[in-house]
């Protein structure tokens, strides 16, 4: 390196080096100018100066000296390695790979280039290349303990065939130990390599159990926890127990040896011991909350009938009398398993008789505090509102704002259930509300924003929103922050209203925080093995291999994928669209003359700033944010083939969500509107797979074979093929064996003539197969009835009908069936149930109250719903006091 330059420029070359590794950028750069006076066509200087200007921000000029240095010198490691440390930079692993491979046929020894390479070979996933570099690595430095862990980490993630190895890695590498134990200075690091061996016996033993590892079988030597770990993992829980006991003295950290005993004696059914030995783990650590939820939560997850309502009974008075506000959050899982529901409500009612009659518990002489009552009130309110009991749920929300109007959960709750009931702006008003009451707590402020969003209060939501964000470009920051739940939210609202751009705008925003989360791993390749944090180290890859079947990015995914269809079904420049961006340029104009000031002004202020801030810093970078060129989404709607795009992300789900029934949801509308037969039929097939009494499945399932009776005769080859394929596949379907379409969905309705989204769906295949029978087709639909479903509650009624199945009926009547009087009577029908309902203008609902004369007049926000006004009074926003009249929405 630097080797054919004279002493001084030598010298100054290590400078460069070392002020790049330093990030003392400016003076690397005065170095290799200096050089460069003197041999301006020294490639390996040239290099390490594009390699330097690249961290100050000067691509352009970084790539042009990169390759020219590269010219110059191409039998140079030195000028290879800087070219792949440019392409690594730009995240071009692929391409920063082959100069790595390059660099290394001129110097094969090289640690530096070695190491770089196993860094983006474990980025990248190749894992046969990471065993065998890391394995050069351990053979050029034997002394390293970072090259054997390494190398054994190496051989854990290529092959479920290779544990064993690694296993005798790490026991290599304890045989060059003194006396078997690392210096004092290690110990920590070495207590994690061997939990993570234990990590590896657990896998070779089940490998073992299921006949993949059978020449393992005289592997000895497995002590204490290691042993029990695997025998519980083999469900040999009794030999694991015995064995826990046996070398319990062995074991030195008591804490992990106790929560393994606990762990077993609840898996064997001792479940007197497991909450003896919780008390000892609380004894040990009062804070740790899995202790003190496992003791306490046990009885209710196994008890039934009395014995659960007593020890349902026993856990709620104290915390009813504390006053804990997540009670119901904690007690909500028993409300998936039959019947403990109806004892909860039971005990509930009676503990609020007795508290509202002498102020005492049933069986008890001392009165309670008076904010019992209140929270008794609370519970039952959420509990009515799980059940779908919105109008109790508000009397008795109600009841206790009565009580006590100053807790502000109360006012989010009430919104929660308006929200639920289908009244979004009053649920919106009233979290709004809650929000004025502590506008200093993030999470209400957040709360409210949902609920803005909901309601497609989009701007109003946003100025809320950045109330808790950094001063400065504060829509920006939001996306930094990778608030991904508003982003969500947002573009679920901008889709709703028709605008495509911005929907789609927030939707690809999520999937860029997701591309950042796995770019952000690659640091994590060096630092955990030379931390020693090797269980965390290999979770965090796995996590990163299933990072993209997150719900939050199927949302976001499924997104973008509805609004490239939708773009697709509707071209941009349509004469109605023109008529709306022509409506729309004058408030662009004046919104982009906004936006160019305070722009100015921030690029001001940002100049301003010292050297920790943003502008130029003691490295010479700059650290200004560049300007949104597209804020609108304008440019993300001019694609020529929205379909391609939509294809993109749907991979991304067939991959990472193939067991969700939208992913092939989406995947046949997409294959449908492509003409790709094949693929939509394997869709159907994977609908079919996963749920084919689903009313979305039949559905699919029907349309597509009628799609395709409608085709043409084959013609070519391929066509000729894929009509052979359909007519070979259709009998193994058992929808359609021996069977028209048209029997088909009689059989279906026959099969689930009490869903209505059944019959919906029946009715609209009737409708799609043949369009005369439109009437018939509205028919099935109407002689739909709302059964009550069975339950012991002791107060009102629980009706089957889900008011986002009701509203989807209604569009389908409306947009479908195109039948303007049918959905006219299913609107009023709906009315009737869902009273609290905006949509289907309920008689309960803000939008015919009163209460919101006084709004009428005012100016929608965003297309949307009328929002409540805001006076923005300093830094915080309060109420204006209209919202006042949602906290006193009555039944």
């Amino acid at each position: 390196m630097g080797a054919s330059l004279p002493p001084k420029e030598a010298n100054l070359f290590k400078l460069i080096v070392k002020s790049y590794e330093t990030k003392q950028y400016k003076k690397g750069l005065k170095a290799a100018e200096a050089i460069l006076k003197k041999f301006p066509d020294h490639g390996e200087t040239l290099s390490m100066k594009g390699l330097t200007l690249n961290c100050m921000d000067r691509k352009s000029e970084a790539y042009e000296l990169v390759r020219l240095g590269l010219k110059n010198d191409v039998k140079s490691h030195v000028c290879w390695h800087v070219y792949g440390l440019l392409y690594r930079s730009d995240r071009e692993y692929r391409e920063a790979i082959k100069c790595y491979r390059n660099a290394l046929r001129i110097d094969p020894d090289n640690i530096e280039i070695l190491r770089d390479l196993s860094l983006l070979q474990a980025q990248m996933r190749d894992l046969t290349g990471f065993v065998e570099t890391r394995q050069q690595l351990l053979t050029l430095k034997p002394n390293h303990r970072m090259n054997w862990i390494g190398f054994a980490v190496a051989n854990h993630l290529c092959s479920k065939y290779f544990v064993a190895k690694a296993v005798e890695i790490l026991e290599a590498y304890e045989g060059t130990l003194e006396d078997d134990y690392p210096p004092d200075n290690e110990r920590c690091e070495h207590g994690e390599m061997l939990l993570y061996k234990v990590l590896l016996m657990h896998i070779i033993h089940v490998r073992e159990k299921h006949g993949l590892f059978k020449e393992l079988c005289l592997l000895q030597g497995i002590k204490s926890v290691v042993l029990i770990s695997l025998l519980e993992e083999c469900g040999f829980l009794e030999r694991a127990l015995e064995e826990l006991h046996k070398k319990e003295p062995k074991i030195v950290d008591k804490l992990v040896s106790k929560e393994q005993e606990v762990s077993l004696l609840v898996k064997l059914g001792r479940l007197e011991e497991g909450a003896n030995h919780y008390k000892a783990l609380l004894a040990m650590n009062p804070d740790n909350y899995r202790s003190i939820l496992c003791l306490l939560r046990i009885p209710l997850d196994f008890l039934q009938g009395d014995k659960f309502c007593a020890a349902a009974a026993n856990y709620i008075k104290p915390l009813l009398t504390k006053g804990v506000p997540s009670l119901f959050s904690d007690l909500s899982p028993l409300y998936d398993q039959p019947g403990k529901a109806d004892i909860l409500e039971q005990l509930i009612l009676e503990l609020e008789h007795s508290i509202s009659g002498d102020g005492r518990y049933p069986d008890r002489t001392e009165k309670e505090p008076p904010s019992t009552l209140l929270w008794i009130l609370f519970f039952l309110a959420q509990h009515y509102d799980r059940r779908g009991q919105y109008d109790i749920a508000l009397s008795k929300i109600d009841e206790a704002i009565q009580h006590t109007p100053t807790v502000i959960d109360l006012y989010s709750v009430k919104s929660r259930i308006l929200k639920h009931a289908g009244d979004l702006v009053a649920a919106a008003s009233l979290a709004d509300e809650a929000r004025c009451m502590d506008l200093a707590d993030r999470y209400i402020n957040s709360e409210s924003v949902k609920r803005m969003l909901q309601a497609d209060q989009v701007a109003l939501a946003e100025k809320i929103a950045v109330l808790f964000t950094k001063d400065g470009d504060q829509h920006n920051n939001l996306h930094d922050m990778q608030c991904m739940w508003y982003e969500l939210a947002s573009g679920e609202s901008y889709f709703r209203q028709g605008d495509l751009g911005r929907a789609l705008k927030k939707f690809l925003a999520v999937e860029k925080h997701y591309a950042d989360i796995t770019e952000d791993q690659f640091d994590f390749h060096s630092y955990c093995l030379r931390k020693m944090t090797l269980r965390a180290y290999v979770d965090m890859l796995r996590f990163q291999d299933r990072l993209h079947s997150h719900a939050y990015f199927h949302k976001a995914a499924a997104g973008a994928i509805r609004c490239y269809l939708k773009l697709y079904d509707s071209p941009l420049n349509s004469p109605a669209e023109v008529e709306d961006n022509t409506s729309k340029a004058t408030q662009k104009k004046k919104m982009k003359k906004q936006r160019k000031a305070e722009r100015a002004k921030k690029e001001a202020e940002e100049k301003n700033e010292g050297s920790s801030a943003s502008g130029t810093s003691k490295s010479g970078k700059r650290h200004i944010k560049p300007v949104d060129p597209d804020p609108y989404g304008e440019k993300l709607l001019k694609t020529d083939d929205p379909l391609s795009e939509a294809t993109k992300y749907l991979k991304l789900l067939q991959k990472n969500s193939s067991d969700s029934l939208e992913t092939h949801l989406l995947s046949f509308e997409v294959n449908m509107r492509k003409q790709k037969i094949l693929l939509a039929f394997q869709a159907v097939k994977q609908l079919l797979r996963l749920d084919a009494d689903n009313p979305d499945s039949h559905c699919c399932l029907i349309k597509f074979f009628h799609k395709v009776s409608s085709m043409p005769a084959p013609v070519s080859d391929a066509e000729k093929l894929v009509w052979s394929v359909l007519e070979a596949e259709r009998p193994s379907i058992s929808q359609l064996h021996e069977k028209t379409l048209s029997e088909a969905n009689k059989i279906f309705l026959g099969n689930h003539e009490d869903s209505l989204m059944h019959r919906a769906a029946v009715a609209e295949m009737l409708y799609t197969l043949d369009p005369t029978k439109k009437l018939e087709a509205v028919k099935i639909i109407e002689d739909s009835s709302n059964k009550i479903v069975p339950t012991n509650g002791a107060l009102g009624s629980v009706m089957e009908w889900k008011l986002k199945d009701c509203i989807a009926v209604h569009k389908l009547l409306d947009n479908v069936l195109i039948d303007t009087d049918a959905a006219l009577r299913w609107k009023v029908r709906c009315a009737e149930y869902f009273p609290y309902s905006i949509y289907f203008e309920g008689s309960r609902s803000s939008a015919v109250n009163n209460s919101l004369n006084n709004l009428d007049t005012e100016t929608p926000l965003n297309g949307g719903a009328n929002g409540p006004d805001i006076i923005q009074s300093g830094n915080a926003f309060t109420s204006n006091g209209k919202l006042e009249a949602f906290k006193n929405l009555k039944i």
